[in-house]
């Protein structure tokens, strides 16, 4: 029983003492109140964004969760620099395409190439009987050697 009248005592004691302190039981009066949180963006706005600087946003709570506003704001920064990011490495993945095209068949390839020309029947023909007479002759000359 005695246990029991310490507890109270010491209850009614502590609820007192916080009641005196939140009512204005001080020098500075009554609780002043406190400020809204506002979100401070750490997203810096002279360079890339980096992980780190996504891991420091914090957004400031309310009654129901975040401000919508400053989540939005947020993350429309984020998808800026993600679109701009795949934009760059769409371009230099094609100009790095392109480069190696160009040293696989580059200009070099085709030094040296004359490309063919059809010609009539009558001119395959009479080089033919050139080619002919030409292996005759020279047939010739080496048996009389």
């Amino acid at each position: 029983m005695v246990l029991f009248l310490f507890l109270v005592v010491a209850l009614l004691v502590v609820v007192g003492a916080v009641t005196l302190a939140v009512i204005g039981g001080g020098e500075s009066g009554a609780l002043p109140d406190a400020p809204p949180e506002r979100l401070t963006d750490p997203l810096p706005p002279d360079r890339p964004l980096r992980r780190a600087d996504v891991d420091l946003v914090r957004f400031p709570m309310t009654l129901r969760g975040y401000h919508m506003g400053e989540v939005d704001d947020v993350l429309g920064r984020l998808g800026a620099e993600l679109a701009e990011r795949d934009a760059r490495i769409a371009e230099l993945e094609a100009a790095l395409a392109g480069a190696q095209a160009t040293a696989v068949a580059g200009p070099a390839l085709f030094e040296g190439y004359e490309p063919r020309v059809a010609e009539d029947k009558a001119v395959q023909d009479r080089r033919v009987v050139q080619d002919v007479a030409g292996d005759k002759a020279r047939d010739e000359k080496g048996d009389d050697q």
